[in-house]
């Protein structure tokens, strides 16, 4: 397997460890189109890792299926299964006596590529993780940062462009400014090379900012919600999943949209008092600027510092009514 992202289906896909009533999983059903993120968030206790990992059999299906482009991973040979997926882990797992280079070509040595198909590889993926490939492919990973780290096992996980990529809170172990900076890597990365994710946190605000859909599981194993991250914040399921993702849900869902999004007011009236910002700035940043000006309403310019439309407060709350 490799390539070209693949679906992924969970189809009542089950786990239950023996001597155990309860479930770890609990019949989950949901499908994960080719191509695109899904997150999976929830309480401690609610099976995110638990069903990641039955994806690639580090644990084992008790009932039910799970389908990667249309084949069962309960067909496949283990190792062809996971040789085939990528796998980015919070604690890294880099090998700590192998250089850069060395850690990225593991699988690559692993399914017999000659070496220069592997030192062009290793080369290609430290560019794209914005690693140096003169400079790094040389070091070993105490030599590196947190940060620096991570990248490197993001590339190991794409050495041998799987069609699929499994992340359990990848970006859990770092500073809050290496881990935005990460998350924006990553997601620049995904537009570049679509691959099918799915991603594990137990951060609600990581969840609305990676996933193209989000799985919120109960405690237990359960499905509560599996939607895009818009329609979580505009229309929870139920109780719990509107207490989980907050009460700011709807400064969340201004998050999700930029000035570039929505339909500005005329430039005309404006004051040269007005705050200025580029039409790439979110929603909930502008709401943000407006309030901490004491402004009605900000300005947004081009790259020539050129007025090109308004937004107000009053239109702000607008497009967070209920038919927004």
């Amino acid at each position: 397997m490799s390539g070209e992202a693949a679906e992924i289906v969970f189809d009542h896909a089950t786990k239950r460890y023996a001597g155990r009533a309860d479930f770890a999983v609990d019949h989950l059903s949901l499908t994960i189109p080719a191509g695109e993120i899904c997150v999976l968030v929830g309480p401690s206790g609610g099976g995110k890792t638990t069903a990641m990992k039955m994806v690639n059999r580090l644990i084992d299906i008790t009932e039910g299926d799970i389908t990667i482009a249309g084949r069962s991973v309960r067909s496949l040979d283990v190792i062809e299964l996971r040789r085939g997926i990528g796998y980015v882990i919070q604690q890294i797992g880099l090998f700590p006596h192998m250089t850069v280079a060395g850690n990225v070509a593991t699988v690559p040595r692993l399914l017999g590529w000659d070496r220069a198909r592997i030192d062009a590889r290793v080369r290609e993926l430290l560019e794209l993780v914005c690693l140096d490939p003169d400079t790094d492919h040389s070091r070993y990973p105490a030599q590196l940062s947190g940060g620096q780290r991570q990248r490197v096992g993001l590339a190991r996980a794409m050495a041998a462009d799987p069609p699929v990529m499994l992340m359990d809170e990848p970006f859990g172990a770092i500073d809050p400014i290496t881990r935005e900076r990460l998350q924006d890597e990553f997601l620049r990365l995904h537009k570049e090379v679509r691959k099918t994710v799915i991603f594990v946190t137990h951060d609600i605000d990581e969840a609305i900012k990676i996933g193209d859909r989000i799985a919120i599981l109960r405690e237990g194993g359960r499905l509560a919600q599996y939607d895009t991250p818009e329609q979580i914040l505009a229309s929870p399921a139920d109780d719990f999943v509107a207490r989980f993702v907050g009460a700011d849900r709807g400064l969340k869902r201004l998050a999700l949209r930029t000035l570039a999004d929505v339909q500005l007011g005329a430039v005309n009236g404006t004051s040269p008092t007005d705050p200025r910002c580029t039409s790439s700035m979110t929603l909930r940043d502008a709401l943000s600027l407006m309030l901490t000006e004491g402004a009605k309403q900000v300005v947004a310019v081009d790259d020539a510092g050129r007025p090109v439309g308004t937004l107000s407060i009053e239109h702000v709350s607008d497009l967070l009514g209920p038919n927004a």
